[in-house]
């Protein structure tokens, strides 16, 4: 969702050093390894800022566009996101995308494994009656590349500034969701 759909705006080195946790460690992970009363504060801190990220999302160019085009196709289209799902809600309700996924189609940190496993794409799958080699996997980051590759689909690596940081781990390199629709 963040950096795919919307406008990407976390700073997450910012967000570690708000929540005092290593620089080099991914934030849900630098999480889980806290004591859990030290985790649980960390993690409405991290609520919070989510939150306040959220209301401020802009939507991606051609976002609606191309969420039009698969709704018109009847294509089912759901979020995998590290997010949790207040904001993932904010967030689609401030970019106006609301009425493009039902709360079933959003799977956030709290309704499976965190990407990079691939439980939130098979929770869908099997909510849609899917099947992998019919299904794709977007995203701008690392993560959504490795949980698409883990879930056997189709990964498209959505890269709007060209900085080809993880080209190798996509099957399909995009600048924009206008070329993402292309290959529809």
């Amino acid at each position: 969702m963040d950096g795919t759909l919307t406008v990407a705006q976390h700073d997450f080195d910012a967000i570690r050093r708000e929540l005092d946790l290593p620089p080099d460690q991914p934030i849900l992970e630098a999480l889980a390894g806290l004591p859990e009363t030290e985790a649980d504060a960390r993690m409405r801190k991290l609520d919070t800022i989510e939150l306040q990220i959220a209301a401020t999302a802009q939507s991606q160019e051609g976002v609606v566009e191309l969420l039009e085009r698969l709704q018109a196709k009847r294509v089912n289209t759901g979020i995998v996101t590290r997010n949790n799902l207040p904001s993932t809600l904010l967030t689609l309700t401030v970019c106006g995308l609301t009425d493009f996924f039902t709360d079933k189609d959003i799977v956030s940190r709290g309704c499976a494994l965190p990407k990079p496993n691939p439980d939130g794409v098979f929770t869908l799958l099997n909510r849609w009656q899917g099947l992998t080699d019919h299904t794709v996997m977007v995203g701008d980051y690392l993560f959504d590349m490795q949980c698409g590759r883990r879930a056997g689909v189709t990964t498209v690596y959505f890269d709007p500034d060209s900085e080809n940081c993880w080209n190798q781990y996509a099957d399909i390199v995009v600048g924009s969701l206008k070329e993402l629709s292309g290959y529809l």
